[in-house]
C-alpha cells in the first residue's frame, strides 16, 4: 500500500481530483453539478476521500455523510451514512484491501464526531457495493427492502438507536401514476448524460412526454419510491429502474411495457 495515499476532498481541491471519473469541468455538467452538491453539503459533515496511486492516479473512493442529511431513505440520525465506495479504476487496485482502508476511515471520523455508528445501503449488481465487504468488518444488517437492497450497520455502543430504511418506500411509486417519470439528485453524478439521451428516445421512440424531476434538497431524496434514493425511474406507477442505465437499457425495457409510436 505504499503507493497509496489517501486524500481529503474539500470544496477548494475537488475540482483538481475530479469526481468518479470526471475531471473536466467545460465538458462535464454531471462535474459541475457535483461540485455543487459537495460544496452545499460539506458544511453539513459531508465527506469524500479518494485513494491515489503514485503511478496511476486516482483508483478509489468513499462518501458519506451524517443521517439527518442522507441521500438514502433512511432513518439513520446520529449515524454517519456511507453514500458510495468504490475502488479500482484499474482491476490490479482491486481485492487488495483498499475498500476496507477507505470504510475504517469513515468508522474513525464518525468516532470522532461522537455519533453512533455507521450506516450503509448495499445492493448485488451495479452501482451499489454488495454487502460483503461490510459483514466482514462487524457491519449487521439490520432491514432490507425490494428488490434486493440492504441496510447495513456498524454500532458503536449496545445502546446505539435503531435505524431502518424510511417506511413505505414501495407504496410510493403510486405517486406517480402516469406515464414517464425520472426522479434524480446531483449526488450521482451518473444522472446527466443517459437521463438527456432516454428522455429524448421516449419522446422519439415511444411518445412519452417525461417528467424530469431533480431532487434538490435531502428530505426530497428521503421519499424516493427506491431505496437507491438518488435515482429512479417510474412508468405509469411502478418502478423501471432503481440506478442510472443506459439508453440501450431503457430502450429493452421500455420495447417490453410499451409499444412503438
Amino acid at each position: 500500500m505504499e503507493d497509496i495515499e489517501i486524500i481529503n476532498i474539500t470544496p477548494d481541491n475537488i475540482s483538481q481530483y475530479g469526481v468518479c471519473g470526471y475531471k473536466d469541468l467545460k465538458k462535464h455538467e454531471e462535474l459541475r453539478r457535483k461540485i455543487a452538491w459537495f460544496s452545499e453539503y460539506y458544511p453539513k459533515g459531508l465527506r469524500i476521500k479518494i485513494l491515489v496511486s503514485q503511478k496511476d492516479g486516482y483508483q478509489g473512493m468513499i462518501e458519506y455523510l451524517p443521517g439527518k442529511y442522507a441521500h438514502r431513505p433512511v432513518d439513520a440520525d446520529g449515524y454517519m451514512v456511507i453514500q458510495c465506495i468504490f475502488t479500482g479504476f484499474k482491476k490490479e487496485y482491486k481485492g487488495k484491501g483498499y475498500g476496507s482502508l477507505l470504510i475504517s476511515e469513515c468508522l474513525k471520523d464518525s468516532q470522532k464526531e461522537n455519533l453512533a455508528g455507521v450506516a450503509v445501503v448495499t445492493r448485488k449488481g451495479p452501482f451499489m457495493a454488495n454487502s460483503d465487504i461490510f459483514l466482514k468488518m462487524g457491519f449487521n444488517v439490520v432491514a432490507s427492502s425490494p428488490p434486493d437492497f440492504e441496510l447495513l450497520v456498524y454500532q458503536f455502543s449496545a445502546t446505539s438507536p435503531p435505524i431502518g430504511f424510511k417506511p413505505d418506500i414501495t407504496t410510493r411509486a403510486a405517486d406517480y401514476p402516469d406515464g414517464l417519470t425520472i426522479l434524480r439528485s446531483a449526488q450521482c453524478p451518473y444522472s446527466e448524460k443517459n437521463v438527456r439521451q432516454i428522455m429524448e428516445t421516449a419522446k422519439t421512440s415511444f411518445g412519452l412526454t417525461p417528467n424530469l424531476i431533480d431532487l434538490n434538497e435531502y428530505d426530497a431524496v428521503q421519499q424516493s419510491p427506491s431505496a437507491f434514493g438518488t435515482f429512479c425511474i417510474l412508468y405509469n406507477g411502478t418502478v423501471i429502474s432503481h440506478h442510472p442505465i443506459s439508453n440501450t437499457r431503457f430502450t429493452n425495457i421500455m420495447n417490453k411495457l410499451a409499444p412503438r409510436k
